[in-house]
């Protein structure tokens, strides 16, 4: 192939896999899944993966390899369907960048240029999974895991710290870098609430011992603080508990900012379990209270989401992870979520679907005795 063959059937290539369709997959009446991926590593640009001057690149080979596009954001903007993903290049490093479709379900397409994301403090090794927040205050927030070496441990070359990172823009081009949440503890998955509560900004947050391991904290927590700007956590109480032999036993944390609904705040958030082949992560919703969202008025026993055919292989196996979501004005919703580190995902559902679901799905009664009642109170019913 000479080498105008080539970029010729590279072109056409991208073109065709931006303008494929996607079609939903009739499932357990929850939500559908779609049969594609939104979003993956051949979605990238051209331009960024290659240098396309046949002079300095007469092989038309990769310059900047693309891995894996995974954990976005979500966000409606300009009747638009935009993701602000994780893309994680060859060298391991992920960065932020923003994709639009006209549907929500397909023809998903990177804007020309990744996000610049100004930095703060210690530059970060990494930089990844970005919530996105259109606060009441006017600004939309992103509040991101930023990653640095530990460098209390130099000989421990996996050892590393965790904080989150908070910017703010309102055109999703221009960024504004704040500080980073100070905490007590190494902070990862925190979500800013949508609302004033109180006068204050409300977060969601997971205290945890070390940058992998959980470790004393609870499970997803619920913080007030004064400002965006410096925010400070001084006081945190843990809203969503782990527990022995759940699918958040190893630990738990918020997805995306929780849609509010007339019964109440509907959450999406991700378990983590211990199996045989490693960490199990799954997807599950809970609800809270209008009149304070930090209290619990329902949670489903088990997973809402879990890896289904080949969502299980990838990077990183056994894994849903889903930190956006998009709620449109007639109640449906589209939940974007990552499959084991590798690809983006949506699911469609509806406000009153979802909340149904919460509402009457019995809780986990944390022992098999009580899961058997349960089961049998649906067989008699359906008896009857």
């Amino acid at each position: 192939m000479t080498y105008d063959e080539r970029l010729a059937w590279l072109r056409k290539s991208h073109q065709d896999l931006l303008e494929k369709e996607n079609v939903p997959v009739e499932g357990n009446g929850v939500y559908e899944r779609y049969a594609r991926p939104v979003l993956t590593a051949e979605h990238a640009p051209l331009e960024w993966r290659y240098d396309l001057n046949q002079r300095t690149n007469p092989y038309l080979m990769e310059r900047f390899g693309i891995h894996a596009v995974m954990n976005s954001g979500a966000i409606k903007w300009h009747g638009r369907y935009v993701l602000v993903a994780r893309v994680e290049g060859a060298d391991r490093k992920s960065f932020f960048a923003v994709a639009e479709s006209p549907n929500g379900v397909d023809h998903f397409q990177f804007w020309p240029r990744p996000i610049t994301m100004p930095e703060y403090g210690e530059p970060a090794t990494n930089v990844y999974d970005m919530r996105l927040t259109a606060h009441e205050d006017g600004w939309i927030y992103g509040i991101f895991c930023v990653e640095r070496k530990d460098m209390s441990q130099p000989a421990d070359l996996s050892a590393a710290v965790a904080a989150a990172g908070v910017a703010r823009t309102r055109d999703l081009v221009h960024w504004e870098r704040l500080a980073d949440i100070e905490s007590k503890s190494q902070q990862r998955n925190v979500v800013l609430h949508p609302e004033f509560v109180d006068g204050k900004y409300a977060l969601y947050t997971r205290p945890q011992d070390g940058f992998i391991d959980a470790g004393s904290g609870g499970g997803i927590g619920w913080a007030l603080v004064d400002s965006m700007e410096k925010a400070v956590i001084t006081e945190e109480k843990i809203i969503n508990v782990r527990r022995y032999h759940t699918i958040k036993e190893v630990k738990n944390g918020e997805g995306p900012h929780p849609i509010k609904t007339p019964q109440g705040w509907l959450h999406l958030a991700h378990g983590v379990r211990g199996c045989a082949s490693g960490l199990r992560y799954v997807l599950y919703l809970y609800m809270t209270a209008l009149d304070d969202p930090s209290r619990v008025i329902a949670e489903p026993a088990g997973f809402f989401m879990a890896p289904e055919g080949g969502e299980y292989v990838g990077d990183v196996m056994n894994v849903l992870f889903s930190n956006g979501w998009i709620c449109d004005p007639d109640g449906r919703i589209f939940l974007y979520y990552a499959s084991s580190d590798t690809r983006m995902h949506v699911a469609t559902s509806s406000v009153d679907r979802l909340v149904d679901y919460c509402l009457h799905t019995a809780p986990d009664g944390l022992r098999t005795g009580l899961s058997v009642e349960t089961l049998n109170k649906i067989i008699d019913a359906n008896l009857k």
